[in-house]
């Protein structure tokens, strides 16, 4: 009886002890960061993956690149946006543009041409700017 009165204790002592009543969330946000160019290829073929490399934009030194977001509109435009984390428990960031570059690969399953929206940032009214690249597929 008394191993189990024991044992009973040490697992209340590490359930309580596990959690934090003031954990007050999450440290950081994600954020999309600006495309200041993007290089794609002329032309593509059917069935054929490709590196799309695209520069962008770091506003501080508390933002770090975390991928992007490839949306598909409709049958052949894709939506990029390269998305950041932004930490919020850091006081001393160094407000200062950092352009990097980063490349994700994209498989061609279409016959029609391709528009590529890369997110250049928002407009004086809040509005999302895109760069229109489109990529047409040659004849198989």
């Amino acid at each position: 009886m008394r191993k189990k009165f024991m044992l009973l204790a040490l697992v209340i002592a590490f359930i309580c002890n596990g959690c934090s009543i003031d954990d007050d969330g999450a440290n950081f946000h994600f954020t999309a960061l600006e495309i200041v160019d993007a290089e794609v290829p002329e032309s593509f073929d059917l069935n054929e993956t490709y590196t799309i490399s695209v520069n962008y934009l770091k506003p501080d030194s508390c933002t770090y690149y975390e991928g992007f977001d490839v949306v598909k509109d409709s049958l052949t435009v894709r939506s990029v946006v390269a998305i950041g984390a932004v930490r919020t428990d850091i006081d001393d960031c160094m407000e200062e543009l950092i352009q990097e570059t980063a490349s994700f690969n994209f498989q061609v399953v279409y016959t029609e041409p391709y528009t590529f929206k890369f997110y250049k940032g928002d407009n004086s009214d809040g509005e999302a700017e895109y760069m229109e690249i489109v990529v047409p597929v040659n004849n198989p």
